[in-house]
């Protein structure tokens, strides 16, 4: 583990502490699926409950809130998250804008990417989680993405609602293990599969895998940074020959 995986592990055993101490709900900045990782494994040290939201029911980037015992108000009312919808202000003469091409506009004014959650593009317009502080700069100051002209409008989280969209996809494996899995999610050969678990980009329901031998269940949740998002739902047949076909949600 890195001296920083280190330093965040106490962290969170800090941030669980001063919920306690002080009777009060204390939140993380949104954080990456290996933050999330690193935090699950310290979880148990903790000294509150706490709960975990990025915005919406399956965002990736999320906050953790750490509880005190005696708080009885509904939390997801008080998560210090802003919905923000990025849109072209002339459709007709818009880029065809990319997730890479709205993260870029932000990163280009200096915000610091743990105020930001998920990105969410569709129809080249962008919803934006970010925290609530940051909700009147971007309104501000984000004028441009690519060289499209842009108009910046907030929406209420309460309000909110997103259901993901999916693209299915179906063929054989040998095996349910996450490195032949891996072949069919990302359309790549065995051996790049295991890159990308010695890489460290795979994630198996928010924990970080490093042994291409672990076993995927039905509705568990792939993620592979850089490619995407996959739901396993199931297997469809198995043949003579012991391979099995199965079906994979991917999030589009």
């Amino acid at each position: 583990m890195t001296k920083e995986e280190i330093l965040l592990k106490k962290r969170f055993v800090e941030l669980s502490n001063a919920a306690f101490n002080r009777n009060i709900p204390v939140f993380t900045d949104f954080l990456n699926l290996n933050e999330l990782n690193i935090f699950h494994s310290v979880s148990r040290e903790l000294y509150t409950p706490y709960e975990v939201f990025g915005g919406y029911e399956s965002a990736e980037r999320q906050m953790i809130v750490f509880i005190p015992d005696a708080f009885s108000r509904d939390i997801q009312e008080l998560y210090p998250i802003s919905v923000i919808r990025i849109a072209p202000s002339h459709k007709k003469y818009a880029d065809s804008l990319t997730h890479r091409d709205f993260l870029g506009a932000l990163i280009n004014l200096g915000v610091d990417r743990s105020k930001v959650g998920d990105i969410l593009v569709k129809d080249n317009e962008a919803i934006l989680f970010c925290h609530e502080n940051l909700a009147d700069f971007f309104i501000e100051q984000l004028t441009k993405v690519k060289h499209t002209n842009v108009k910046v409008l907030t929406e209420s989280l309460r309000e909110f609602n997103y259901e993901p969209e999916f693209k299915m996809i179906k063929g054989s494996v040998s095996t349910t293990r996450i490195d032949s899995m891996l072949t069919l999610c990302c359309s790549c050969s065995r051996s790049q599969a295991v890159e990308y678990i010695m890489a460290k980009k795979v994630f198996l329901n928010g924990r970080l895998i490093e042994a291409n031998s672990e076993t995927v269940k039905e509705q568990d949740v792939i993620s592979v940074r850089g490619v995407g998002k996959f739901v396993f739902t199931g297997i469809l047949s198995e043949t003579k020959k012991g391979k099995i076909f199965i079906e994979i949600k991917k999030y589009v």
